[in-house]
C-alpha cells in the first residue's frame, strides 16, 4: 500500500490540471465574443453555451444598451442574430422556490421553504420590452422573428410557471442547446438588410462602454420599478409551462 499516497496525488494533480486547461479553453472561447470581464458570471456562460452549440462568434454579443425613441436605454443581456431571426435572452440568478405567469407584473421568489418572500420584475414582460426596443430600431427589418429566452441560473426552482407568450422560452441552463437547436429548426427569416441588424447590436455594445449611458439605464430601469415591485400576487395558476409559435410543445426543466 505505500503507492497508494502517491497515486492519489498523481490523480489530483492531473485533476487539478485537467481543470485548469478546461477552464483556460472557455475563457479563449468567451474572449471570441467579449472581454472576460464584462457582464456577469452567468451571462458568460450564455455565450459559452451558445459558442458550445455551434453560434458563429462574430453573431453573438453580451450586454447591449438600446436606444428607445423616447431617448432612455434598455439593456439587453445577450443577442443572437440566426438565420431564421434574432434571439435575446434574459438572464436572471435567483434561489428558492419561483412562482409567475405571464400576466402578472411580478413574480415571486420564496426562500427558507417560505419563510422569506421576495418579488421581482416579470421577466417575460422585462424581455418583451428589450424586444419591442430592438424592433423599433430595425425599420429595414419588419416582422423579423425574434425569440424570447430566460434563463435562471443559480438554485432556484419553478413552482408554478405558466406563459403562453408566442415564442417564448423559459428554462434552466442546461436547456440552453436544446431550445437554440429547436429555434434553429424554424423557417429561414425574410431578411430586409442584415447591416441593419449588426450595426444596431455593434452599437448596443459599445454604448455599454459607455458609463453616462449605463447609468442612466439603471436610473431609467429604478424609476420604473424594477428593484422596488409592490405587488398583490396571489398564486392562482397551473403547473404547465408552454409556449406558442412552433408546431410542438416542450417542457425544459
Amino acid at each position: 500500500m505505500p503507492f497508494a499516497p502517491f497515486i492519489f496525488l498523481i490523480c489530483l494533480v492531473a485533476g487539478i490540471a485537467y481543470l485548469i486547461y478546461v477552464k483556460r479553453k472557455e475563457r479563449e472561447l468567451i474572449e471570441q465574443v467579449t472581454p472576460i470581464t464584462r457582464g456577469e458570471w452567468s451571462e458568460r456562460r450564455v455565450v459559452l453555451k451558445l459558442l458550445k452549440a455551434g453560434i458563429n462568434p462574430k453573431a453573438i454579443f453580451l450586454l447591449l444598451y438600446i436606444q428607445k425613441p423616447n431617448g432612455t436605454y434598455t439593456q439587453v443581456d445577450v443577442a443572437v442574430a440566426t438565420k431564421v431571426g434574432l434571439i435575446v435572452f434574459e438572464v436572471k440568478d435567483y434561489s428558492g422556490w419561483i412562482f409567475g405567469n405571464e400576466h402578472q407584473k411580478y413574480w415571486t421568489q420564496l426562500l427558507a421553504y417560505g419563510k422569506e418572500k421576495h418579488r421581482f420584475y416579470n421577466p417575460v414582460m422585462q424581455n418583451a420590452g428589450h424586444i419591442q426596443a430592438i424592433r423599433q430600431c430595425l425599420s429595414q427589418n419588419p416582422g423579423i422573428p425574434i425569440y424570447s429566452v430566460i434563463v435562471f441560473f443559480g438554485s432556484s426552482e419553478f413552482k408554478d410557471i405558466t406563459c403562453n407568450a408566442e415564442n417564448t422560452f423559459i428554462i434552466y441552463p442546461r436547456s440552453i442547446r436544446q431550445v437554440v437547436s429547436d429555434i434553429m429548426m424554424q423557417p429561414n427569416a425574410n431578411f430586409g438588410n442584415k447591416y441593419e441588424i449588426m450595426n444596431l447590436f455593434t452599437k448596443g455594445v459599445q454604448n455599454g462602454n459607455d458609463s453616462m449611458i449605463v447609468s442612466s439605464q439603471i436610473n431609467s430601469a429604478a424609476y420604473y420599478g424594477r428593484k422596488t415591485p409592490q405587488s398583490t400576487y396571489t398564486i392562482s395558476f397551473n403547473s404547465l409551462f408552454r409556449f406558442r409559435g412552433f408546431s410542438h410543445r416542450r417542457k425544459f426543466w
